[in-house]
């Protein structure tokens, strides 16, 4: 499963998609392995903590299912975005914000593995700065948010300066490819991949 956190079709960070599906392809996977959901897409509503999920599984908005039953169902979460004001543009911070329904399914609900496969994640980067200034903040949402989600924040992927150099595509292609190679012993060795 692919979350984007861009409007631009052809921007850095679908430039950084594009990659990850080149690479994917590579190792032996399809295209249709991998569902893509854009944040700008589904309009989300954002939470606004009604308290429904202290008391039900789900949420009071049932905008979120798809991007739900994709999280259940994904061996790999790759989260693509921008760096906006030091942080995740406004449609992918509400889809992190949603999952406040899986800490109280947990807390509240008493429920150990509200998602029960657990999946390592990717976080593709692209930032126009030649500093990498938020990147930190992002990498810890993620890793809250993957807490609740089953995943787990493996590698970060960047592309920077993109205001003013151009992407070296080869050279993101040899970081996915690494980090592919990783994943995918790791799920060898654990016997989660078939």
């Amino acid at each position: 499963m692919a979350l984007i956190g861009s409007p631009r079709k052809n921007g850095a960070t679908m430039g950084l998609l594009r990659c990850f599906m080149d690479q994917w392809e590579t190792r032996g996977g399809g295209r249709e392995d991998v569902t893509v959901i854009n944040a700008y897409q589904p309009a989300l509503k954002p939470c606004i903590h009604c308290g429904y999920c202290k008391q039900n599984r789900g949420c009071v908005y049932q905008d979120f299912e798809p991007i739900d039953r994709s999280l259940r169902k994904a061996d790999l979460l790759v989260i693509a975005s921008p760096v906006y004001g030091l942080g995740f543009p406004a449609p992918l911070k509400a889809v992190f914000d949603r999952t406040q329904q899986y800490f109280e399914a947990k807390r509240s609900l008493g429920i150990p593995n509200p998602i029960e496969k657990h999946k390592p994640a990717l976080f593709l980067a692209a930032f126009g700065s030649p500093q990498p200034r938020g990147l930190d903040l992002m990498e810890e949402q993620i890793r809250l948010a993957g807490l609740l989600v089953n995943a787990a924040l493996e590698h970060t992927i960047i592309a920077a300066h993109t205001d003013r150099l151009p992407v070296h595509w080869a050279r993101v292609g040899d970081q996915i490819a690494r980090a592919l190679q990783d994943i995918k012993a790791a799920w060898e060795y654990s016997g989660a991949a078939e």
